[in-house]
């Protein structure tokens, strides 16, 4: 697929078929997102794929605080959890923020290349302490999403966008 097309068509995907994401590919997928850009070269990322004894921790933890919630994590077949080092430097930080951001959009792009379908959320609970007790976070890592990945079920609208007009201005 070319990259300017994929970039246009990617979409955000709720409805997953059943088949989990080859671990193979998953291996590309990851292995692509340690090229995005990074200041200083830190590769600040990390990446967790959830197991099924991870997943049922974060789902009763889900359910006990919002019940009926736990099932947003069963729409896809392949979870993974994308978070940033922090290092306590502020602009630092920033910039490894944003790099870790880009990482996890490169592993979206990379899924939706291969025929894939994606998800990117944010996840209050992962903040929560027991929430980084299961996904065993070090005290100074943050988690920036859920990318939830797997074989689409359906086709996704292509939604408006706003013209370059609307939020690009050229200062003299």
């Amino acid at each position: 697929m070319e990259l300017e097309q994929a970039i246009r068509s990617r979409r955000t995907h709720k409805a997953f078929g059943s088949d989990p994401v080859a671990p193979e590919v998953l291996e590309e997928l990851l292995e692509l997102a340690r090229w995005a850009p990074n200041h200083n070269l830190t590769n600040p990322w990390s990446f967790r794929v959830l197991g099924p004894r991870t997943l049922a921790r974060l789902k009763a933890l889900a359910e006990e605080i919002s019940p009926g919630s736990a099932s947003k994590l069963d729409r896809a077949p392949t979870l993974v959890v994308a978070s940033v080092l922090l290092t306590g430097d502020d602009a630092q930080q920033a910039d490894d923020l944003l790099a870790t951001a880009v990482a996890a959009y490169l592993v979206l792009l990379a899924a939706h290349g291969r025929g894939l379908a994606s998800y990117w959320r944010s996840v209050p609970l992962l903040d929560l302490p027991a929430g980084r007790e299961a996904l065993a976070l070090d005290p100074a890592e943050r988690p920036i999403g859920l990318l939830h990945l797997g074989w689409p079920r359906q086709e996704q609208r292509v939604p408006e966008r706003a013209p370059v007009a609307a939020f690009v201005s050229y200062l003299p």
